[in-house]
């Protein structure tokens, strides 16, 4: 019986060490994979099918997406996972920066809702990006994909030895990158120019390797490789009936000299595999699976070839990682790069401070606030290894571009038709400061001039002021119920002109939390000249006065979008307490203003949804002037705090010292960016209207509205034909690009 175990032992020992010797001794195995955009998704589907067969691959050098895919594949992920990975991913945000309003502070959502067109305009001249994009999406995504081998400098150390290639824009050599940080190494190797910047690596500039080397043999070859296996997922040259515009016909230039490459390349691929991918694009990421599929195809083409040094038993056991879930814990945050931004500037973009931690949800959106800054052209990170934390260092690049000019273009029935011109000037008087010049340039003249010292997660500073004019006509009712005693005489129009400015100065304190949460106190100053031409002489001025007051307000805005929010809430609150006034009238009275609206916005399914919106403001006082009575009536304008919307009315039809309004849109989006709504509001509005209870359970106005939107680069194109039950009266009101 001893005998029989130990030849036993002796027979299993035999096959095993004779297993070893064949797995030592065996050809070692090099995969390389070309760039080709969404068109290298077919590597994923190659993968696939070589972990099939067992096919271990013992090296792999990839270009473009070809270095992305091997990257990931390289670190530990499994074909499988890369294909669940890959099918979960914002298509669109691939190829853009995606920027979600929610990450945006109350200043950068400004910017993207009024102007159509940002220029570079330094030195006085206008002057056009580098690239459309940064890539921020793609370098967290990495960064979070790749945690698990965040601390790895030399990629031999990666589970499958690595390499990619890029090129050096700057001399046009061709950059091997086999160490560093691998999140960076393979997006530098995938920046298409024009389409994303360059990335900075040890001081020199990369973008896409396909320029110089797109399917890298000789490198992996070097590397030790006796068998390669090649992914050619790279166009052939097209006929001149192929080519239908400039991008193709940039892309077939290019093409030129990695086909020729191919020439001689593809001969040396032991196993070389062409994917069908004809119809696809560079940029054709919404038709992933389907690539991955011609990846399959193309691999079981193969398939006796694959076989013939396949058979590894172990191959899903040694190619699965455990992947990194846990919070980030930092001991510090080193920044690099910066002279114009102080740290608790860029702290407080980021969310967090040193010795703290954050989930890469978190970290997502820290790095989406810094990018909508637009303050730097580049941004990357890295984490670095300190004990059982690491130290989060960040490397900026400055936005060289320090003045930019913006333009828009709006028209609607109360301001009517202007151009809008801005100036905004970073770094004016010193660091993290922010000047910006609107001046609106068109039936009436319009300017709001706002300076922003952001201090992050500290209190910071800002000095504004804003000027608007216009004439309109008004109800004469509305003068009568907003100005004591006057009009008694019969004679007296149904309407009058007003001719309206306004101009507002304030210094402002506030804080913020999470972009979302905005607390501001300050001191205010207001001149109103408001007269009208159709009055008699000794009737027609009713305020020429100026008033300075105090004021505190609180913001909370999570909407989607401005015009058409699908998800979201929004919550304002301001009080304001004037105290002194020039008193044209010789009765001014220490008074307050307090006013508020609330919404809520929810989708109903992928197309429908709702917007619930509720208004209200109250003067609190004996002897307020006109000017800060509130009016109503009319859609499609930059509202104030007190000249407000109003469906079913014209413009200024209803007002008083008081109001409330509430109503409810719900919107169909027919066609991407194509909307149509219907609305209905309700209102009060009038003399102290809060006195009593009625408020509350009846309104005295409403109207409803059938709409067209349409969303365009100028911003919102708008068709609302509205009705009034109180009245019968019917207005079609037409509102062109972004509201200002």
């Amino acid at each position: 019986m001893q005998k029989r175990l130990y030849i036993f032992i002796i027979a299993v020992l035999t096959v095993f060490i004779g297993y070893s010797q064949d797995q030592v001794n065996r050809p070692k195995v090099g995969l390389v994979m070309s760039g080709g955009g969404a068109k290298g998704l077919a590597h994923i589907g190659v993968l696939k099918v070589l972990e099939e067969e067992g096919v271990k691959v013992d090296y792999i050098a990839g270009t473009s997406m070809g270095a992305i895919i091997g990257g990931l594949y390289a670190s530990g992920y499994t074909a499988s996972e890369l294909d669940s990975i890959f099918k979960r991913i914002d298509a669109n945000a691939l190829i853009r920066d995606y920027i979600p309003r929610i990450s945006k502070s109350f200043y950068e959502k400004k910017n993207d809702e009024i102007y159509a067109l940002a220029l570079p305009f330094d030195n006085f001249r206008i002057g056009l990006p580098q690239a459309l994009s940064k890539g921020m999406y793609n370098y967290t995504l990495m960064n979070k994909l790749l945690a698990h081998v965040r601390h790895v400098r030399d990629f031999n150390n990666l589970n499958t030895p690595f390499l990619c290639i890029a090129t050096d824009v700057q001399t046009g050599e061709k950059v091997v990158l086999d160490k560093g940080y691998l999140p960076q190494a393979i997006l530098a190797s995938g920046a298409f120019p024009s389409l994303f910047a360059p990335v900075e690596i040890d001081g020199e500039y990369l973008v896409d390797g396909g320029i110089v080397d797109n399917y890298p043999i000789e490198a992996l070859k070097n590397m030790g490789a006796d068998i390669i296996i090649g992914v050619d997922v790279q166009d052939s040259l097209k006929t001149i009936k192929d080519i239908k515009g400039a991008t193709d016909l940039l892309l077939q230039i290019s093409n030129f000299s990695t086909i020729r490459q191919m020439k001689d390349k593809a001969p040396k691929t032991d196993i070389y595999i062409k994917p069908d991918i004809i119809g696809y694009t560079v940029v054709s990421f919404d038709q992933g699976e389907a690539i991955i599929k011609r990846g399959e195809l193309a691999a079981d083409e193969t398939i006796d070839q694959l076989k013939k040094i396949g058979g590894y038993e172990n191959l899903y056991k040694e190619q699965f990682v455990p992947k990194y879930t846990d919070s980030m814990r930092i001991s510090d945050i080193k920044i690099n790069g910066v002279t114009s931004y102080t740290n608790r500037y860029i702290h407080g973009k980021l969310g967090f401070k040193p010795n703290s931690s954050f989930t890469f949800e978190q970290l997502e959106k820290g790095i989406d606030q810094l990018s909508a800054t637009e303050n730097f052209s580049s941004i990357s990170y890295r984490f670095d290894k300190d004990g059982d934390r690491d130290v989060f260092v960040l490397d900026l690049i400055e936005n060289p571009v320090k003045r930019l000019l913006k333009l828009g273009l709006h028209y609607d029935g109360l301001y009517k038709s202007a151009a809008l011109v801005n100036v905004t000037q970073r770094n004016f008087l010193m660091k993290s400061d922010v000047a910006s010049l609107d001046v609106g340039l068109g039936d009436n003249l319009r300017y709001n001039f706002n300076y922003f010292v952001d201090n992050g997660f500290y209190w910071s500073v800002g000095i504004s002021s804003k000027f608007q004019k216009f004439s309109a006509s008004m109800p004469y009712k509305l003068l009568e119920e907003t100005r004591d005693g006057f009009g008694e005489a019969s004679n007296l129009p149904s309407k009058f002109t007003i001719d309206y400015v306004d101009l507002t100065n304030r210094l402002t304190f506030s804080t913020f939390y999470q972009q979302r949460y905005l607390l501001s106190i300050g001191l205010e100053h207001r001149y109103f000249n408001i007269k009208s031409p159709t009055l008699s002489s000794s009737e027609n001025q009713f305020d020429n006065s100026n008033y300075l007051g105090g004021f505190a307000n609180m913001t909370i805005d999570t909407y989607d979008n401005k015009y058409f929010p699908r998800n979201g809430f929004m919550l304002k609150g301001e009080f304001k307490n004037y105290f002194y006034s020039s008193d044209y009238a010789n009765e001014f009275d220490n008074f307050s203003v307090l006013s508020g609206q609330i919404g809520y916005a929810k989708s109903i399914t992928s197309r429908l949804s709702f917007d619930i919106k509720s208004r209200l403001g109250t003067i609190i006082g004996e002897h307020a002037p006109m000017g800060f009575n509130f009016i109503l009536g009319g859609y499609g304008f930059a509202d104030s705090e007190n000249i407000i919307p109003f469906l079913g009315y014209d413009f200024l039809s209803l007002g008083g010292n008081s109001f409330i309004t509430g109503g409810v849109q719900l919107d169909y989006e027919i066609l991407r960016k194509h909307h149509i709504n219907i609305s209905a509001n309700f209102a009060n509005a009038g003399e102290r209207i809060f006195s009593s209870s009625e408020w509350f359970t009846k309104s005295n106005y409403s109207g409803y509205a059938l709409g067209y939107g349409m969303q365009t680069v100028i911003g919102p194109i708008e068709a609302k034909f509205t009705y009034s039950p109180d009245t019968g009266n019917t207005y079609t009101m037409i509102s062109v690009g972004f509201w200002f």
